[in-house]
């Protein structure tokens, strides 16, 4: 049985009506229509479905949208905007990180979230704080190098 939700993504209010069982990542893509999160693995692990909720990264495959409340949900289209991209955007770019980047949402917004509270992190520290995170591709050393440069960009 179906209900309405009441969401605010990216700074937007939006009203979608979904079995409460329904996880949030299939919501967003297709009640919502944004291309951002992807569907990795379908159980939390592979890290390409990732939104922030309330400033905290979350798996949105796993995450049932009766649980989200009030919560302020941000995708990776609500981190930057083109004209003013959030500074990990800015250094994948500069890194030439993408290859297939499908992962890469789940890497930005870790990232992102882990950048917020620790402003000057130490290689090792970037490596623990994206152990949770998988590219199929191989293009970890790069990711590891845009998210030092964001590091810089922010500190």
């Amino acid at each position: 049985m179906t209900q309405k939700y009441a969401l605010n993504i990216n700074g937007k209010e939006h009203t979608v009506e979904a079995d409460p069982d329904t996880p949030l990542l299939y919501v967003l893509r297709d009640e919502v229509g944004l291309n951002n999160p992807h569907f990795g693995c379908g159980l939390g692990q592979c890290g390409a479905c990732t939104v922030h909720l309330d400033g905290q990264p979350a798996r949105s495959c796993r995450r049932p949208i009766s649980e989200i409340g009030s919560k302020k949900i941000v995708t990776l289209a609500g981190l930057g905007t083109p004209d003013h991209p959030h500074p990990l955007q800015t250094a994948y770019v500069e890194e030439q990180v993408p290859q297939c980047a499908y992962c890469i949402n789940g890497w930005i917004m870790t990232a992102a979230a882990f950048l917020r509270d620790k402003k000057k992190p130490t290689d090792e520290e970037i490596r623990t704080a994206l152990r949770t995170v998988k590219c199929r591709c191989g293009t970890h050393m790069a990711i590891l190098r845009a998210v030092k440069r964001a590091a810089a960009m922010m500190g």
